[in-house]
């Protein structure tokens, strides 16, 4: 269990820094728009999001928790 902690802590952290770093990321997204027999026409749209400040703080707060609770915990 102590060791569970702290890999999840570890990976909190490394999300939190990550998105620290790149708190915004697009991605592509296509829809269908018309269908006539075989042949479809579709449009491919660029999307952005945005991660919110208060996810990346409480990932980098909930790691540094969970590794300080597997530190302090007995075999």
């Amino acid at each position: 269990m102590k060791r569970a902690l702290m890999i999840i802590g570890v990976v909190l952290i490394l999300l939190g820094i990550a998105a620290v770093l790149h708190p915004t990321y697009t991605y592509h997204q296509q829809q269908q728009v018309a269908k006539v027999g075989p042949f479809q026409a579709t449009v491919d749209e660029e999307k952005t999001a945005q991660i919110p400040v208060a996810a990346t703080a409480a990932a980098l707060v909930a790691g540094l928790a969970l590794i300080l609770i597997g530190a302090r915990m007995k075999a």
